[in-house]
This record gives C-alpha cells, sequence and structure tokens, in this order.
C-alpha cells in the first residue's frame, strides 16, 4: 500500500454560514488507498451539508489514478450542489496536467498558491 495522508484543517472566513476547510493531501492516491481515504472527505461533506467550501491543497500530492478523479468529480457534485464550492491549490504540474485533460479545470479552478485559493473562496 503506498502512503496517503489527508488533514482537513478550519479556515477562518469571517462568514459564520460559510463553513471553510482546508484539506491537505500528501503522497499518492491510488488503487491501495483511495477507497478508504476518500470515506474522510465524503464524512466531511456529510457532517456540513450546506455552504461548505474546500480548498484542496495538492501542494504534496505526487500522484492520482483515475478513481481517485472520479472521487474528486463526485465530490465537487455534493459540495457544489448544497451551495458549496471547491477549489485546488498549489497542484504539482504533473496533476495539473492530468485535471486538465479530463476537464476537470473547467470545473474546478486551480490557483497557483494558497493565498489565491482563499481569497477566491472568501
Amino acid at each position: 500500500m503506498t502512503y496517503v495522508n489527508i488533514a482537513i484543517d478550519d479556515v477562518s472566513s469571517g462568514d459564520k454560514n460559510k463553513k471553510v476547510k482546508l484539506v491537505a493531501f500528501s503522497g499518492q492516491l491510488d488503487e491501495s488507498n483511495v477507497d478508504e481515504n476518500a470515506k474522510k472527505i465524503y464524512k466531511l461533506i456529510e457532517s456540513h451539508p450546506d455552504n461548505l467550501f474546500l480548498i484542496f491543497d495538492f501542494s504534496a500530492l505526487e500522484y492520482m489514478n483515475s478513481k481517485s478523479i472520479g472521487y474528486l468529480t463526485d465530490w465537487y457534485g455534493r459540495v457544489t450542489g448544497k451551495n458549496g464550492k471547491i477549489v485546488i491549490a498549489r497542484a504539482k504540474e504533473n496533476i495539473l496536467d492530468i485535471l486538465q485533460v479530463v476537464g476537470l479545470t473547467q470545473l474546478i479552478n486551480c490557483y497557483p498558491s494558497l493565498e489565491e485559493a482563499k481569497l477566491a473562496i472568501m
């Protein structure tokens, strides 16, 4: 099994109705670990059903397989369907290339810095 870690932290938005979370991924999301780790994100989405804004920090994510891209698409649909938003920050070039090829950058905005991603969410 390859290593992946997902850390979730609160981000102060200044708006009590807006729940903002920073979700930092590190390692590799692949067939050996993606199903188990996807549960963490689903649990987060279920615990904040409305107005959830997620910043996915991919700065330490080295690899993601097609199944993880499918999960990302599903998370996007669930969050945006409940007045929320997902953005991606600091994705490595190989990850950004994958997201562009499958068309996810048409749905999910990607930012080169965490600060830009936070501004887009706020």
